[in-house]
């Protein structure tokens, strides 16, 4: 062991005074933090009663509609002329389908692209 390890291995009262500053500087963060978050949740808003909360329609619960959509068709352009860019189109809307005929995939495709799986059997 050399003379500079030794005096370091040595206990030293500077050292334990430095550790004890250290420890109360880190109860001090700590504490100061848990007296902040007190406040911040002091100034929040008092949580909702019962009578407050969201009830069910009268009629009951709302249930799911099963239905086929269909796409508005895209506007054409005229023979010659200039391509719609985007902002000349408008919101595509959807519509209730007349076929009521749930659409498929293909025997054998996995219903989309790098999809994985076996597909359909």
């Amino acid at each position: 062991m050399t003379i500079a390890s030794q005096q370091l291995a040595d206990a030293s009262g500077l050292l334990s005074l430095g550790l004890f500053v250290v420890g109360m500087a880190l109860l001090g963060v700590l504490g100061g933090a848990f007296w902040l978050g007190a406040r911040v949740k002091a100034r929040e808003s008092a949580r909702p009663r019962p009578e407050e909360q969201p009830h069910l329609p009268p009629g009951g619960a709302v249930h799911e509609i099963l239905e086929n959509r269909e796409p508005d068709e895209v506007p054409r352009t005229a023979e010659g002329g200039r391509p719609l860019t985007p902002y000349e189109l408008t919101n595509m809307q959807t519509r209730s389908s007349k076929d009521k005929k749930r659409p498929r995939w293909s025997r054998g495709s996995s219903g989309s692209f790098g999809g994985g799986g076996l597909g359909a059997h």
